[in-house]
């Protein structure tokens, strides 16, 4: 098996600091880790963590696939996604074409407003590679709709369309790619004169900011609320209560505890009003368990791992779940048991998730985090997590 250098991360972090003209005491003086665990990292004695990573990233203003590569895979793996994306990333500068090139007539707007919400669908069952493949085409002939037809519906299905490729590109390591979507989706959501839509990108931007945006994700979250001021629809219910959840990550991001409590209390109280879950509402599926998923992965952030450990052995998913969600709370939960001490079930909960989403928990980021804690702290390790290990690229 490989050493565990983070795939080099520490060498592209040391790169890119003295390309900033920094020392190792100024870049740390710049990110919430200690200067010890920053030379650690860069001469390869320690793995750089996600977090650690984004915090870098954050402080030398550059993009963090710069200092691990697009989605910690091998060359191989990396070289797939790439080709995969490549597609999505061409049919995203055709927005400002006025004639885009098409081989054959396109579909009904009513039929590509169906394959726009197919194709959020297939996301949500993690179904990755069938929607990277799907977007492209689809996105053209939205596209090509809206210029020459253009239509409430059809720009509310192209700005669907750009969502969608938003949270392909962020699940296989492509932030780049993920911010010009939320870009395009926008300009769409402008033109369809949507509100929510418009406020679920403040939501996704605010996301977007790791580490040192707090003040920036705060204001994004608020525009996203002043967008939908006055609005008291379950749909504007639903998805101002999402915006409470994305100030909730940003407040903890920041380690501000009491903006973490108030925001998630916001929220609850918002799911309360919504009643059940809302999937309907832009595949938010905003609702009490979302308050709770959000409420464990802000203590997660937070470095919580006791009270992290606590709720997350209350939480009991329903089946009617959805896939990538429930994948999601696997990661979590592993990270949580590695961290309190409960390797075996760590790792259980590793191989549970890689079995219910293989695509989009091979390149979370929580998984290389379990992976390399559970490596560092075993004495001697198992056949399983060597294979799991060289699985996602280590």
């Amino acid at each position: 098996m490989r050493s565990l250098d983070d795939d080099h991360a520490g060498a592209r972090i040391k790169e890119q600091r003295k390309l900033a003209h920094l020392t190792q005491r100024e870049l740390a003086a710049r990110i919430p880790y200690s200067y010890s665990l920053l030379n650690q990292v860069e001469c390869g004695a320690r793995p750089a963590t996600g977090a650690f990573v984004d915090a870098v990233a954050a402080a030398l203003g550059v993009c963090s696939t710069v200092l691990t590569g697009s989605s910690h895979v091998t060359g191989i793996q990396q070289a797939r996604v790439s080709a995969l994306v490549r597609p999505i990333r061409e049919a995203l500068d055709l927005f400002d074409l006025d004639e885009p090139h098409m081989s054959q007539p396109c579909r009904p707007v009513t039929d590509l407003a169906t394959a726009a919400d197919e194709v959020c669908q297939d996301v949500r069952a993690t179904h990755l590679r069938k929607a990277a493949k799907a977007l492209p085409p689809l996105i053209r002939d939205l596209t090509l709709i809206v210029r020459t037809r253009p239509s409430k519906e059809a720009w509310q299905a192209l700005a669907s369309a750009y969502r969608t490729a938003h949270d392909v590109a962020l699940k296989v390591g492509y932030r780049d790619l993920s911010t010009v979507a939320l870009d395009r989706m926008g300009w769409a959501a402008e033109r369809a004169s949507d509100p929510y839509l418009a406020a679920i990108r403040q939501y996704k931007r605010a996301l977007g900011h790791k580490t040192s945006g707090h003040e920036l994700g705060r204001r994004l979250v608020q525009a996203g609320h002043d967008i939908l001021d006055g609005e008291n629809s379950r749909e504007a219910l639903a998805v101002a209560g999402q915006l409470h959840l994305g100030a909730s990550a940003v407040a903890a991001r920041a380690g501000d505890t009491a903006a973490v409590a108030r925001h998630i209390a916001a929220a609850r109280e918002l799911a309360e009003r919504v009643g059940g879950e809302a999937r309907e509402v832009h595949w938010l599926s905003f609702g009490q368990m979302n308050v709770a998923l959000h409420e464990l992965g802000a203590a997660i952030t937070l470095r919580q791992f006791d009270m992290a450990l606590k709720q997350v052995r209350r939480i009991s998913l329903p089946p009617s779940t959805l896939t990538s969600r429930r994948a999601r709370f696997l990661v979590d939960r592993a990270v949580v048991e590695m961290e309190t001490g409960h390797t075996d079930r760590a790792l259980q909960h590793l191989i549970q998730a890689r079995r219910a989403a293989p695509e989009q928990t091979r390149y979370h980021p929580g998984t290389r985090d379990a992976i390399t804690g559970l490596l560092h702290t075993a004495r001697r390790t198992s056949d399983t997590l060597n294979h799991m290990a060289a699985w996602i690229g280590l």
